[in-house]
């Protein structure tokens, strides 16, 4: 394999959250990859293990990272293990989120408390816990982006918890970019359309949702991962220096529209 070139050539990304080859978070590191960059892919269990090892052929020099998000051990063991393999770390991507599926059944006002915090924790929280410990390898300024969804500002049927754990997690963009930015590192969401992966298709309702989106939105057709995915490049490059805190919405256009 060959080193790549492009506007990410020379850097190394961080990607939390492939889960298989139709997630956001693979489409994400795929195209950081086509940019040049290498990648340190995290993963949980082995099967996400073997989807990741897809990716790493990708680049020269790109590696799979076990990681547990529940774990603060797990956290501080990437980051020596990331400074000993790269030094530095130049792009974070957080594509992470869970809440219970008995959550996202029944109406919001029975969520658990259990529930509730198992949302934040996993959907939230983990991206905190991951820039405490990389962006001190951020020693050259870095990108840091998450993964949203037009739930944090709109009630959308049967997503109840997980909508609230958006907006919190929208809300810890904006505080850690006013605490990353003295470090030259932008942070990030993308809220992207509804998109068909696996953990979409645990939403009650969702290809309703995704159709009535696909026909109503100012642009036709159905939101890709690949949309999503180009954005998340263009985060990552230096054209986005002066980008931080933002929430940035694709989905062809349908969250500016009142009915």
């Amino acid at each position: 394999m060959a080193e790549q070139s492009g506007p990410l050539a020379g850097k190394v990304a961080v990607v939390m959250g492939v889960a298989n080859q139709w997630s956001i978070g693979y489409a994400i590191a795929e195209a950081l990859a086509q940019a040049g960059a290498k990648l340190a892919i995290t993963y949980r269990a082995e099967r996400s293990l073997r989807e990741a090892s897809k990716l790493i052929d990708l680049v020269p020099g790109s590696k799979t990272f076990q990681l547990d998000v529940d774990s603060d051990a797990d956290f501080e063991k990437l980051a020596d293990d990331l400074k000993a393999e790269y030094g530095t770390v130049d792009v974070l991507v957080h594509s992470i989120a869970f809440a219970p599926p008995s959550e996202l059944r029944g109406r919001f006002i029975e969520t658990t408390r259990e529930g509730f915090i198992t949302a934040h924790t996993v959907s939230v929280y983990s991206l905190i816990a991951a820039a405490q410990r990389l962006s001190p390898l951020m020693t050259n300024g870095g990108s840091i982006m998450t993964l949203s969804y037009l739930g944090a500002d709109r009630v959308f049927p049967q997503y109840n918890v997980m909508g609230v754990a958006k907006a919190a997690l929208e809300s810890t963009v904006r505080y850690l970019a006013a605490a990353l930015g003295d470090a030259r590192i932008r942070v990030n969401a993308l809220s992207a359309g509804p998109i068909k992966t696996k953990s979409a298709r645990g939403i009650p309702g969702f290809s309703t949702m995704k159709d009535a989106a696909a026909e109503k939105s100012p642009i036709k057709g159905d939101f890709t991962a690949k949309q999503v995915a180009d954005v998340a490049a263009f985060l990552a490059s230096d054209g986005a220096s002066g980008i931080t805190g933002e929430t940035i919405i694709i989905d062809n256009g349908f969250h500016v529209l009142g009915v």
